[in-house]
């Protein structure tokens, strides 16, 4: 079986890495695997791009444009993804089987075009935006647009300019008409899937993403804090997303409140917080009033597996998640993590087993789980190990990619036995 994967890039961003070791893990485990990209940012084996980066960056530029038509309170990223290619003609006239859609959206691929495909497609949900309009999160009420279809008497009131997420979603709902398979690596996403009026009656599959757990492993603490120049003898607590605290989503606002907590709860312990994803503002040495060290972007897994091992605790204070990799990531290496119980973080952490689940957006609670991690270093010790051990069984690369095969071939033959094609 001939698979090809499809990203916008092989390694900006959490979907791009995650599809990268998806890649990785299916050409070990010995199908014939490639990674077709709009903008590679490497030169690896078996990743090709389909176009320059400049001609990438311009698209992306130019979707910024059109993004400016709408004016809405959601501030995250929205793909209208309206620029046609010829890469869908390409792929279609191509010997691959299947094709695995990972994130897409920047104008990688028109909507129209996505229509086009017709291959066997197994489209790997990185966030919202399959099922949503422009928007690649959106809020998760019941009366949510999504739930019902994009109509004009549902736009919020606060929203001006064209109604972007409507006249995507309705593009969408005429463009896709070929069967499609599902796979969100949180039941929380599928959950969402499910319930959405474009895709709900699509099959999903639950698979996490693959972890390279020959990189992400445990490193001795003293070791790991060397090599990093990081203070040998205080508790290290642990943030980092992309963009840093800049993105609301992530959570950093409510972070920055919980460690204000913290002094009064752990006491004269010394301590401060590590946070990667930036760099510090101008003049910042703290983060909530209290020290901390900014380590800016960091793209190499070695290092990044270090620094996990490095710290007491991670912390991944999301609003909203699918399955972060900060959280999985640092598991592997031994740290247990605390996050918010929503989305898909329950997925990630187990409570009191390998971390602890706050009450959704209470910055109390993340303090109070904070505190209880480094107050007693056995627990500390235990918790690590069983996140560790939890990690080898759940993100193996072997079993994700053996999962994957099986939704592959479920693909394959239900496209060989000519499914009508899906009516919204």
């Amino acid at each position: 079986m001939r698979v090809t994967l499809l990203s916008e890039s092989d390694h900006s961003g959490g979907a791009a890495r995650a599809a990268w070791r998806l890649y990785c893990a299916l050409h070990d485990s010995g199908l014939m695997a490639t990674m077709q990209v709009a903008r590679a940012l490497r030169e690896e084996p078996g990743v090709r791009a389909i176009r320059s980066g400049q001609s990438q960056r311009l698209r992306r530029w130019a979707g910024r444009l059109i993004n400016r038509l709408q004016v809405t309170g959601n501030q995250e990223f929205h793909s209208a993804n309206v620029l046609p290619s010829r890469w869908h003609t390409k792929l279609n006239t191509s010997g691959i089987d299947v094709l695995n859609l990972h994130w897409v959206g920047g104008e990688a691929l028109s909507i129209e075009d996505l229509g086009r495909l017709t291959k066997p497609i197994v489209w790997t949900l990185h966030d919202m935006w399959p099922f949503c309009g422009a928007e690649h999160y959106a809020d998760e009420d019941e009366t949510a647009r999504w739930r019902h279809g994009y109509h004009a008497a549902n736009r919020t009131l606060s929203a001006r300019g064209l109604d972007l997420d409507r006249w995507v979603w309705i593009r969408k709902q005429r463009a896709w008409r070929q069967p499609l398979h599902l796979v969100s690596p949180s039941r929380w996403l599928a959950q969402q899937a499910k319930a959405s009026a474009l895709l709900g009656q699509q099959p999903v599959h639950v698979i996490p993403n693959p972890i390279d757990l020959t990189v992400f492993r445990p490193y001795p603490q003293a070791e790991a804090r060397a090599r990093l120049h990081l203070p040998p003898n205080q508790l290290l607590i642990l943030f980092g997303a992309l963009g840093g605290t800049h993105n609301p989503r992530k959570g950093a606002d409510l972070l920055e409140a919980a460690i204000g907590q913290l002094p009064r709860l752990i006491g004269g312990r010394p301590w401060c917080s590590l946070i990667f994803g930036q760099s510090a503002p101008a003049g910042v040495a703290s983060f909530g009033g209290q020290p901390a060290i900014w380590l800016g972007h960091i793209g190499e897994d070695k290092l990044l597996a270090l620094l996990y091992s490095a710290a007491d605790v991670m912390v991944v204070p999301s609003r909203q998640e699918n399955l972060p990799q900060t959280a999985t990531e640092a598991q592997a290496c031994g740290c247990p993590v605390v996050a918010f119980d929503c989305t898909g973080l329950p997925d990630a952490v187990l409570q009191h087993r390998t971390g602890f689940l706050a009450k959704a957006y209470d910055a109390g609670d993340l303090a109070h789980g904070i505190r209880w991690i480094l107050d007693e270093p056995t627990r500390r010790r235990q918790l690590g190990s069983a996140a560790a051990e939890r990690a080898r069984t759940l993100w193996s690369p072997v079993e994700i990619a053996r999962q994957y095969q099986s939704v592959f071939e479920q693909a394959l033959l239900a496209h060989a036995s000519g499914q009508p094609e899906r009516r919204p």
